[in-house]
């Protein structure tokens, strides 16, 4: 790990373990106890009436509702009155979802970890009734021809190594499963988020009203939103992206920089059915090839920004020629298992490889068209300094960024969503104000760390394949072959990427 991501990291430390300063009093209510189960659909001009929540979830995509609908799934939490903001007018009417479809660019890895969830919460059925791609396979390798590598999920006693869905599927499963929960009390509302009050402070975009008084508070947070309406909620979650408004306006700083790359997206489509995730390491950056089912894979491709302008808009014929070069023999050969002698260094190790060690290296399925449009994305790493403070908390990318070479970054903010919601029913259990800093703090304490760890791993990865230079790329290609000829290093770093919260080291 470079040396800026470890004081970083050690910064981080550093700041778990030193008090936190509130942004406001300890003003709080009894929690709700009705079970009555009702939607409330608030558009504007409906009603005047300032509606009282215990928990108001800003932002309503994956990370958001994956929140909600694991608070309506467990027993201490499910009697809890939630509001979800997002201007999406879709979360209202239903987000529907076509088999008929043609496929979105916009994908999610989504590991077993992640399934596990899923499933726990009820959403996973959803998931299942439209296209989605299991694979038990990757393949990485780099264009040195040096480094190569493949992972098999029986390597570490594994049905799936991931599934890859589309990101509106996760999203529409959520809000099903949510919908299905009669006795869940959801209030959703279409509009943004402009001001935030926390008892004599308030603090909002382009706002200069004035917080009322506190004795006139119930809940101890007020939001005013773009319509005109206004909520309070004991309970403010940010799970509103990368640029959140939450983060702004309660006061979180952030660590990070911004990549000198860009991401391509798109979707494509083979004559026969891709099974298999796989990953190149090019000069510029990566490019992954993912399956998603019915003969499309998605394209995630990394490059300086302007290569990437030129490739989404160049034509189809030309971009597709410049994939399928960069996913076989383009910027060099293929790796053969006999430069390093079958194993070289580490034949010794033979007796206990994994079974993957025996399969040879595989050339990707062509691209054979495009089959959605392509998508440029700006890269970046950022961390917020603090997840919590006095009644608001961040998940998601709210709370972190990260490089989407392992596709990990939607996967950790499922398991802030999943930490959160059990941070909050313990918090319910033993009388607590759901809001009290010291017990949102303990979400901190369980997330910070392990996110850390992977936003360290994936920097780390990605600066190793900034610079082409000789000896770098023999020691790249020694790790390679480390990671595929040394079997409890290889299966570590399949559990840990599975979602199983285990540095990828020996154990």
């Amino acid at each position: 790990m470079n040396r800026l991501i470890t004081r970083k990291v050690v910064e981080n430390v550093h700041r778990l373990r030193t008090p936190q300063m509130s942004f406001c009093t300890d003003a709080g209510a009894k929690l709700s106890s009705s079970n009555v189960g009702q939607e409330h659909l608030k558009t504007q001009g409906v009603s005047n009436k300032i509606q009282e929540h215990d928990v108001a979830i800003v932002g309503g995509g994956m990370v958001g509702l994956a929140l909600a609908c694991s608070l309506a799934s467990m027993p201490l939490t499910k009697h809890l009155n939630v509001a979800i903001i997002d201007s999406n007018p879709a979360l209202l009417s239903g987000l529907r979802v076509k088999k008929e479809d043609p496929p979105d660019p916009r994908v999610s890895t989504v590991t077993p970890a992640t399934m596990s969830f899923f499933k726990e919460i009820g959403a996973w059925k959803y998931v299942e009734q439209h296209r989605h791609a299991y694979f038990d396979k990757m393949q990485v390798w780099d264009y040195t021809g040096l480094g190569y590598t493949k992972y098999n999920a029986r390597d570490a006693d594994k049905e799936f190594l991931g599934c890859v869905v589309e990101n509106k599927v996760l999203q529409s499963s959520l809000l099903s499963c949510i919908q299905e929960r009669t006795d869940f009390q959801k209030t959703i509302y279409p509009s943004r988020l402009t001001t935030l009050h926390r008892n004599s402070s308030s603090v909002g975009v382009g706002s200069t009203s004035s917080a009322l008084p506190t004795h006139e508070w119930k809940n101890p947070v007020k939001l005013d939103l773009t319509d005109g309406s206004s909520l309070r909620a004991k309970l403010v979650v940010g799970a509103d992206g990368a640029k959140s408004n939450v983060r702004e306006l309660a006061g979180f700083t952030t660590t990070g920089w911004n990549y000198s790359q860009n991401a391509v997206i798109c979707t494509v489509e083979h004559d026969i059915e891709n099974q298999c995730a796989w990953q190149r390491f090019l000069p510029s950056g990566p490019i992954a090839l993912l399956p998603i089912g019915d003969n499309y894979s998605n394209i995630v491709w990394t490059m300086n920004p302007k290569e990437a302008a030129d490739r989404k808009e160049m034509p189809e014929s030309e971009f597709l020629k410049d994939v399928n070069y960069a996913l076989d023999y383009g910027f060099g050969p293929h790796p053969s298992s006999t430069r390093f002698g079958n194993g070289g260094i580490f034949s010794w190790l033979k007796p206990d490889v994994t079974s993957s060690i025996t399969e040879s290296f595989e050339v990707p399925p062509k691209v054979m068209k495009l089959a959605s449009g392509r998508m440029v994305f700006p890269l970046s790493l950022r961390h917020a300094n603090n997840y919590a403070s006095k009644n608001v908390v961040l998940i998601g990318d709210a709370a972190h960024t990260v490089h989407p070479l392992a596709g990990q970054g939607v996967n950790m903010g499922f398991g802030d969503a999943l930490a959160l919601s059990k941070v909050i029913a313990e918090g319910v259990a033993v009388g607590t104000d759901i809001g009290e800093v010291s017990l949102l703090k303990k979400f901190e304490g369980e997330r910070k760390l392990e996110n850390i760890a992977m936003m360290g791993i994936l920097d780390g990865i990605q600066k190793a394949y900034s610079v082409d230079f000789g000896p770098l790329n023999v020691l790249r290609a020694a790790a390679f072959h480390g990671a595929n000829y040394i079997s409890p290093l290889k299966k570590n770093i399949i559990s840990y990427a599975s979602g199983e919260h285990r540095l990828p080291i020996f154990s």
